[in-house]
């Protein structure tokens, strides 16, 4: 639970807690995970180790000068620190939800107590062309935990929502949260965050009504449909009046890249935001085919830019990372690195859609996780997350929670009963 509450608003704290939960849940893994420690994430782990250690003997070999001193084993293992997670939350989707609950109300501290949070309010709400971070490494990264709250709260809303005690209280959270978490995400003027929430919230929309259809009368579909649509013409109305001249601003800011890009003129794209993008994916690719199957290294991301000569002083010195996971993923590891990953993203999503089938996993949390894998992989190909410990913990959280319920549901078939989940507790929620 530090893990949880404390990464954003205390790192120290935070990080503390997670390494761990990290260690002694993999521990506890390897010794008691009966019908759990032969699953995929513990091979694919290996894997990652592997590939990363095959790509660092050959760079070694091949390109002294530009290999690390000693292997850096911890840059793809570190994405695997949700096996830690997943076993302590012991596939209860009570404490599942309670983490990720503390992980918002983390941001919620970082944003408005926070040491910079109302100057950085302030600055943001009275000049538009200001992206404010409170405090969290930069506004792209702060938009991504402002985004994947906003995700998490729309399919979460029916638990807040539903008639019961506390009802009216638990409305005025919901409403309070989704304001600030909307507000965060027009504020901090992250075009990829933009465009992860569309995609994710479309299939999100579209497999909620497929379930809609399948399962229930019409005329429930029919009462759906009305309030989702209303709901979001007043959330549309609200936001572009309030950030319209943001938004438009934003969005026409890289018309001329754009144009460029679309028409063929690479040497015409301006070195922009999405030109120093576009320029340094370029270089990327040129790197990556001379080494495709366990790429440069390490340091690559850093060799790609520093060493590619026809990119201006001004970008090599500046830049040193290319904002892209998959192509930082490619450039390192190569297709093999790029594979560990492709599959662990497969295994989840199969598992979840298998767990829910099952009766393991609540329905709006497979919606989530639909919509937050969808979300993640879109805001990767925009900035490079998951090399910062901001992509990292978020990526670990949630798959934290996901796992732990393929994982309860796998332990549960090999058992034929119902009666114990991973950790040999009773299953909670």
């Amino acid at each position: 639970m530090l893990y949880g509450g404390l990464r954003i608003y205390q790192p120290a704290i935070g990080e503390a807690g997670g390494s761990l939960v990290a260690l002694t849940g993999l521990m506890a893994v390897l010794v008691w995970g009966r019908g759990i420690r032969g699953s995929a994430p513990l091979w694919l782990l290996l894997a990652a180790v592997l590939v990363q250690l095959l790509s660092w003997v050959l760079i070694a070999w091949q390109h002294p000068d530009w290999a690390a001193s000693n292997p850096k084993l911890d840059r793809m293992a570190k994405w695997f620190l949700f096996i830690g997670v997943a076993w302590w939350l012991g596939g209860s989707t009570r404490h599942t939800l309670l983490l990720w609950g503390l992980a918002l109300f983390g941001l919620l501290l970082m944003v408005t107590i926070g040491e910079q949070a109302w100057p950085e309010w302030q600055r943001a709400l009275t000049k538009s062309w200001y992206r404010p971070a409170f405090g969290i490494q930069n506004a792209q990264h702060a938009a991504l935990f402002f985004g994947a709250g906003l995700l998490g709260l729309i399919v979460f809303a029916g638990r807040c929502w539903h008639i019961g005690s506390y009802a009216w209280l638990r409305r005025l959270v919901w409403l309070v949260l989704f304001s600030v978490l909307l507000c965060g995400v027009a504020v901090t003027q992250t075009r990829g965050i933009w465009l992860g929430l569309l995609l994710a919230g479309s299939a999100v929309a579209m497999a909620a009504l497929l379930w809609l259809w399948h399962y229930r009368h019409p005329r429930h579909l029919m009462r759906w449909m009305a309030l989702g649509l209303v709901g979001l013409v007043l959330v549309g109305a609200v936001a572009g009046v309030a950030f319209h001249d943001t938004v438009e601003r934003r969005l026409a800011k890289e018309n001329e890249a754009i144009a460029n890009i679309l028409s063929g003129d690479v040497a015409s794209v301006p070195y922009s935001s999405v030109g120093v993008r576009f320029h340094t994916w370029r270089a990327a690719g040129q790197w990556f085919v001379e080494r495709p199957l366990v790429g440069w290294g390490d340091e690559a991301r850093g060799l790609v830019i520093k060493n590619t000569d026809w990119l201006p002083d001004h970008v090599r010195q500046q830049f040193g990372h290319l904002h892209n996971t998959t192509l930082e993923i490619l450039v390192a590891y190569g297709v093999l690195g790029l594979g560990v990953m492709l599959l662990l993203t497969a295994w989840v999503a199969m598992g979840t859609w298998r767990a829910w089938r099952a009766g393991v996993m609540p329905g709006d949390m497979a919606l989530f996780g639909l919509g937050f894998l969808i979300f993640f992989v879109v805001v990767n190909q925009f900035e490079s997350y998951l090399s910062f410990w901001s992509g990292t913990y978020l990526f670990n959280l949630v798959l934290g929670g996901l796992v732990s319920h393929i994982w309860y549901w796998q332990v549960r078939g090999n058992r034929g009963d119902h009666s114990e989940s991973i950790c040999l507790n009773k299953k909670v929620g």
